[in-house]
């Protein structure tokens, strides 16, 4: 895991990207959507170089790393 300290930002994101509504733009710091909505970059920068979501084509999908921190979140 990385040494940044989520938040409930973080959490929607991730909870988001879980239920299929994330597309990630960009290459190797992409902009994250949800649901058409451009999301926090500082945080989509946390995700993606956190390991905690990737891309699939467009779609952003969560790392096992990812759905660990969610459901710890989640608790």
């Amino acid at each position: 895991m990385s040494d940044v300290d989520y938040t409930s930002r973080h959490k929607a994101m991730l909870k988001a990207i879980a239920e299929g509504r994330g597309q990630l733009v960009g290459g190797r710091r992409p902009n994250l959507a949800v649901d058409g909505l451009w999301c926090d970059f500082t945080a989509t920068n946390d995700l993606v170089l956190g390991g905690l979501v990737r891309s699939a084509g467009s779609t952003a999908v969560l790392t096992t790393t990812g759905a660990a921190v969610l459901d710890l979140l989640a608790r």
